[in-house]
């Protein structure tokens, strides 16, 4: 269903590189987190936490876990939107609830940031919608 996640937050001066790395692994417990420093518009230091996840298993693992914690009418209300041509899906985590093992999805804002890669032959938006629809109206008739 996923080929692999790519994930990227954001750490200002006034967070723990710790405390949002954690968010990640709440999030991505299997996660190979890098540390890239910044410089953001004020000249203040920024440190990038990214990376990827590609085992079957673990993606298998975020996408079950995806479908039984968040708000499902949400992610197929968003799921045109958040899906770009090359069926790429894109989701935002609140950091501060994902450090307390709660996965709110957001619009905006400060967030960790998700490129989900659906596996769809050919990798096309319409068909990843739809492979992803079809899982979620399947949790929705449990």
């Amino acid at each position: 269903m996923i080929h692999n996640i790519k994930f990227r937050a954001f750490v200002y001066e006034n967070e723990s590189v710790d405390e949002i790395s954690q968010a990640i692994l709440n999030i991505l417990p299997e996660a190979e987190i890098e540390a890239e420093e910044a410089e953001g518009i004020l000249e203040d230091k920024i440190i990038i936490l990214s990376g990827t996840v590609s085992k079957k298993r673990y993606t298998k693992t975020f996408f079950n876990t995806l479908l039984e914690w968040t708000d499902l009418e949400k992610l197929n209300d968003d799921l045109e939107r958040k899906t770009d041509e090359k069926g790429n899906w894109f989701l935002r985590f609140d950091k501060n609830d994902a450090l307390d093992e709660k996965w709110t999805i957001l619009d905006s804002g400060d967030s960790i940031h998700l490129k989900v890669k659906i596996a769809a032959y050919p990798a096309k938006k319409d068909i990843a919608v739809s492979k992803v629809r079809e899982a979620i109206l399947a949790v929705n008739e449990k």
